[in-house]
């Protein structure tokens, strides 16, 4: 244990090194700025300390945005207002929320449409073409578009943010799956059709055992690809909840320690989701006798 944490520890040191020493070249313009006009001359000491302690820096310092968090969830949470629309807790749920439901229908679509790829060549010409020139269009360009049409029809909230979550996560697992569902070699097919098996008990008793590696890979990618979805839907509409609309409110004001808290929030919410796919993973992959 203590070999794997030392170099995870050793990046994590150097990481805020840079991070400690960019806060000072970056906000070292301020400090000079208000040391000119209050005529007085900075120090190294001083310059450090003042660069570190800005209310509004261009890069807030590591412990600016450990207190920020600090005061947005931990506090809350002692003072029983976790879910205050104050709390970064209640605004990551608002994001998760989102997250899941465009994570789950990204899922189903994208197996749906690895089945019938592998399955259909029709669609393996046809469809396999335009998943992939999907992705091509920018998120940034097609989200607005998105929650304008469904908005028009009547639909908002949750499922707007949702259907650009799941517009980014279905394309994972279709890669994914045609791949894990095309993995049995020749050999292993012609011994199913030596057992007379119909195409059903092929998938089921070969394509899909075979595509769990991949798929749980794919799961990962699609997760994180779904909370920058949340976030960016949550961008365009003005909305009032999620880490996106406190990254909103913090570009407006020019709270840049605002904007790194729910950065850092965010980062944190990914690496615990898709930590929980990885979890189901070993558990999965170890009670099906295969090794990962």
């Amino acid at each position: 244990m203590m070999r794997n944490a030392v170099p995870v520890l050793t990046v994590v040191a150097v990481i805020f090194a840079l991070w400690y020493g960019a806060a000072v070249v970056l906000n070292a313009p301020w400090a000079y700025d208000k040391a000119k006009r209050a005529d007085v001359t900075l120090g190294f000491s001083e310059l450090v300390a003042d660069t570190w302690s800005q209310d509004k820096p261009k890069l807030p310092a590591p412990h600016q945005v450990a207190v920020e968090i600090w005061n947005t969830t931990g506090e809350m949470v002692q003072n029983g207002r976790a879910f205050s629309k104050r709390s970064l807790i209640y605004h990551a749920w608002v994001t998760f929320s989102s997250t899941m439901l465009g994570f789950v229908l990204g899922t189903v679509l994208g197996i749906a449409l690895a089945v019938g790829i592998v399955y259909n060549r029709t669609m393996d010409m046809s469809v396999m073409p335009w998943v992939i020139a999907s992705q091509t269009i920018p998120i940034l360009a097609i989200a607005p578009m998105i929650i304008v049409v469904l908005n028009a029809v009547g639909i908002s909230g949750l499922l707007p943010k949702a259907m650009i979550s799941m517009y980014l996560s279905f394309f994972p697992v279709v890669v994914g799956m045609v791949k894990g569902l095309r993995s049995p070699g020749p050999m292993q097919l012609d011994q199913m059709r030596t057992w007379n098996a119909s195409s059903s008990q092929t998938f089921w008793k070969l394509r899909l055992p075979s595509s769990m590696p991949y798929l749980f890979t794919s799961l990962k990618i699609a997760m994180a690809a779904s909370l920058v979805g949340a976030i960016v839907g949550e961008l365009p509409t003005g909305a009032v909840a999620g880490l996106g609309a406190r990254l909103l409110t913090g570009s407006y004001y020019g709270q840049t320690i605002q904007i790194w808290s729910a950065l850092i929030m965010a980062a944190t919410l990914a690496a615990v989701l898709v930590g929980l796919i990885g979890l189901m993973q070993r558990i999965t992959l170890k009670r099906m006798g295969m090794a990962e």
